[in-house]
């Protein structure tokens, strides 16, 4: 678990990944060359922090994890604006930096004004983003942090990535904070390659319906609707293996399969993902069968669909 141990306490809060996307540019430079097939680099100024890694010359199905998480950007004075929806209690420890150096500071919640902002030695740059600090920690069953949503499905997605022979991993940005990269990701794909098919890499919750140990999370639905056909498809693959999976069914919830199916182009997208608990939090948790449930599946689908 060291690698996601490292993706974990990287900061890379939506709209500012770049010193995630260096690090994952770095760790597949340095490991490529243990992977059966060698990728296509797409990446760039153009595509902004995200990158396209195209496998094999007949890729069918594209695989999209996201690398942003939430976290808070300093307002005036002492106040704290939301990037995406992160848990507000008092004395989360925040850290960041600004042109004066790190720093680790304390949310601080005002229920009776409903407001809250940080307590800190010194007024922070506006501007600044902070996240939650990390505190890794792993059991024999379970691995627990902030952002395991969505450094785990990034994890994933670099696994998968050993053995893929054909296909394609899109690493994508600003999924927390209202979206808009996947648009013209999908949009290039779609165009270059001919691939309309996606695998939503993602964590999803832990509900009356969705548990630990349970096994990999099939979502059927949450705010977006994916095609039945293919969402049967994939199902109907999963039950064929005796990898653990669960049917996931909500109303509220989104992600990059979202914005695919808002996109004028008719791609075919299902969330494939494992459950977490304390959503959004500092103390994200997932158990370890859950993840090699993921990526077990992940190799499968990525195989068959």
């Amino acid at each position: 678990m060291e690698l996601l141990k490292e993706l974990c306490a990287i900061r890379a809060v939506s709209g500012d990944e770049r010193a995630l996307t260096d690090f994952v540019l770095k760790y597949i430079g340095e490991t490529e060359k243990n992977w059966k097939v060698k990728p296509k680099f797409i990446s760039g100024d153009e595509f902004h922090e995200n990158i396209i890694l195209v496998f094999g010359k007949k890729p069918r199905t594209a695989i999209f994890a996201h690398l942003d998480s939430i976290g808070f950007t300093v307002r005036y004075g002492n106040q704290l604006v939301k990037v995406g929806g992160p848990v507000i209690e008092n004395k989360i420890q925040l850290v960041g930096a600004d042109s004066q150096g790190e720093i680790e500071c304390k949310l601080k919640v005002s229920k009776k004004h409903q407001t809250f902002g940080y307590k800190y030695e010194r007024e922070i740059e506006r501007g600044t983003n902070l996240t939650f600090k990390p505190d890794f920690r792993e059991t024999k069953n379970h691995v627990q942090c902030c952002y395991m949503d969505n450094r785990l499905g990034v994890w994933n997605a670099l696994k998968v990535a050993e053995t893929l022979e054909e296909g394609i991993i899109v690493f994508s940005t600003r999924e927390e904070h209202g979206g808009g990269a996947v648009s013209y990701l999908g949009k290039y794909i779609l165009e270059t390659y001919g691939v309309r098919q996606a695998l939503i890499c993602d964590i999803t919750w832990v509900t009356e319906g969705v548990q630990l140990g349970k096994g990999v999370a099939i979502s059927m639905r949450d705010r977006g609707l994916p095609r039945r056909t293919f969402l049967d498809r994939v199902i109907s693959i999963a039950k064929e293996t005796d990898i653990p999976f669960q049917l996931e069914v909500e109303g509220a919830g989104g992600s990059d399969g979202l914005e695919l199916q808002s996109s004028p182009y008719p791609w075919e997208w299902v969330f494939v993902g494992a459950p977490e608990d304390n959503v959004h939090s500092p103390d994200e948790i997932v158990h370890k069968d859950d993840i090699s449930a993921m990526t077990s599946l992940y190799k499968v689908l990525m195989e068959k669909l």
